[in-house]
């Protein structure tokens, strides 16, 4: 049974970043906490419809973009490094939504590889780092991980023109496999709300754009790995999660110790990778929680 999730109160928009980018986001609430949320490929800020509204309940302003290249963003050529990519971000944020205060930043699959450069980026700017189920180039983690026959979508999402070749005209049937391989409730994702992410990607460029977050992965090795250099491990609480039968599990906990010094994990039950939709509840309360806990300790800021 899919969850009861109600009316969801969102307001939505678009921010200019840089001549030839809009970005489209949607806003709850009016509190003065923000959680940041960013979603992973194939998704867009639909992927957060059932956890928004327990979010803005419990007092806290929601901002849910699509990034760069998804949803009803605009799709540039090129700019898929998640530096880039969290610049954006910071433009939406800081310029366009005029918040001043540090941020609670949660991001998903590819929106943790955003969320994680946004943190180390603008240090001064988030509380709290949430990374769900996925792990970040540049660490030895990813690296095993690359070697794992269930990520064979990096190869082939890194394969300019023929990826784009081969699964145009069958986008609806690509999602699908994609989806519920990595999937434990199968009712998660499926009808209306399946066709929401097929419109999304079958409309011109948004596969193209898709498979450019991907191609970016060595750039964002090499960024990462400097910054860490530069910067140190992140000093920030930490929060790391992961669905009970994902293909990455608890090496997402384990991959964020080698970025940061706090870390807490998370395996949220009953859900694959695609945990916002398969247990929206317990991952809420789990957040939550979270926060709570380390409520005084997000201070954010240099080591």
């Amino acid at each position: 049974m899919k969850p009861n999730y109600g009316e969801i109160l969102v307001a939505h928009g678009m921010a200019n970043i840089e001549p030839g980018l809009r970005l489209h986001y949607v806003t709850a609430g009016e509190q003065k906490q923000t959680i940041v949320l960013l979603h992973g490929f194939p998704e867009t800020w639909w992927q957060w419809r059932y956890v928004i509204r327990g979010l803005v309940e419990a007092g806290f302003r929601v901002v849910a973009p699509d990034y760069r290249g998804a949803g009803h963003s605009f799709r540039p050529t090129g700019g898929y490094d998640k530096l880039t990519m969290a610049a954006d971000i910071h433009v939406l944020l800081n310029h366009h939504l005029k918040i001043t205060s540090p941020v609670i930043m949660v991001g998903h699959d590819i929106g943790l590889m955003i969320a994680y450069a946004y943190a180390q980026a603008y240090r001064n700017e988030v509380s709290h780092l949430v990374v769900m189920d996925a792990l970040l180039p540049g660490t030895t983690a990813f690296d095993q991980l690359c070697n794992d026959h269930r990520v064979w979508h990096f190869a082939f999402h890194g394969a300019r023109d023929v990826a784009e070749m081969l699964v145009a005209g069958r986008e609806r049937q690509y999602l699908q496999a994609f989806f519920h391989a990595r999937m434990f409730n199968s009712s998660a994702i499926d009808g209306t709300d399946f066709d929401v992410y097929v419109s999304a990607y079958s409309a011109p460029g948004a596969m193209r754009a898709g498979f450019e977050v991907y191609r970016a992965f060595d750039r964002d090795a090499e960024d990462n790995r400097a910054i860490l250099k530069k910067n140190g491990k992140l000093t920030i609480p930490v929060l790391a999660v992961y669905g009970a039968i994902s293909n990455a599990g608890p090496v997402v906990e384990k991959m964020l110790h080698e970025v940061a010094k706090q870390v807490t994990g998370l395996e949220v039950p009953g859900t694959g990778h695609w945990i916002a939709e398969e247990n929206p509840g317990g991952f809420t309360s789990g957040l939550l929680e979270f926060l709570a806990q380390t409520r005084g300790n997000g201070k954010a800021g240099r080591a």
